[in-house]
């Protein structure tokens, strides 16, 4: 493979292999433990090197995002690479640890600029339980998020309560602030005034993404 360094043709390899025998490519995580790198940013690195040198591309709004160019649409139909933005995904988001701590990351999606705002300040989440099914927010779905740490009221956020992430509307009251599900079979967090602080807010949601 000319132009490729032993390293990018062992990860272009797994790549092929995992698609010819699953169906699917790998994740990040996959091909970092199959190579031996512990960090999805080291991976990143083969992978843009990978699309560079035209072997490989990533489609936008996808988790297992990687797909060979013998398998491509012609490139003029394809979103210029200035047109997307790199998401970091987040599994969990524990206490104690930076949010884009690597435990924490478990995948990069490319998604169009245009359907999101918030630039570099944007994360992703995968969505667990059922706490915000009335807002059209499913278990299995992924959010996007614009991290800051104010929200306006009845925003839907992402907030750190105890030692876990949790997404709710935001609604500070007078005594405390409401953390509410829109699910009526669920009651709200309460968060005493004097307890809350702004670092327990992540950021506030600005898109919703689901596989179907």
């Amino acid at each position: 493979m000319q132009g490729l360094t032993k390293r990018q043709e062992q990860t272009l390899d797994y790549i092929r292999k995992s698609i010819e025998e699953r169906g699917y490519p790998p994740t990040l995580r996959e091909i970092g433990e199959h190579m031996g790198i512990r960090s999805t940013n080291g991976v990143n690195d083969h992978l843009r090197a990978l699309e560079r040198k035209g072997y490989l591309r990533r489609e936008d709004m996808k988790s297992r995002a990687l797909k060979l160019v013998e398998d491509m649409q012609p490139a003029a139909s394809r979103p210029a690479d200035d047109d997307l933005l790199e998401v970091r995904v987040l599994g969990r988001v524990a206490a104690g640890l930076p949010l884009f701590a690597e435990e924490n990351v478990i995948d990069t999606i490319r998604v169009d600029r245009m359907m999101v705002r918030g630039g570099r300040e944007i994360f992703g989440l995968r969505v667990t339980g059922d706490s915000m099914i009335d807002a059209g927010i499913l278990s299995g779905d992924y959010i996007f998020v614009k991290k800051q740490s104010t929200a306006d009221r009845g925003d839907i956020v992402v907030a750190l309560i105890g030692d876990e992430a949790t997404v709710k509307y935001y609604f500070p009251e007078r005594d405390y602030v409401r953390f509410q599900p829109a699910n009526a079979q669920m009651a709200p967090i309460l968060v005493r005034a004097t307890d809350f602080k702004s670092t327990m807010l992540l950021g506030k949601v600005v898109g919703v993404y689901r596989r179907i």
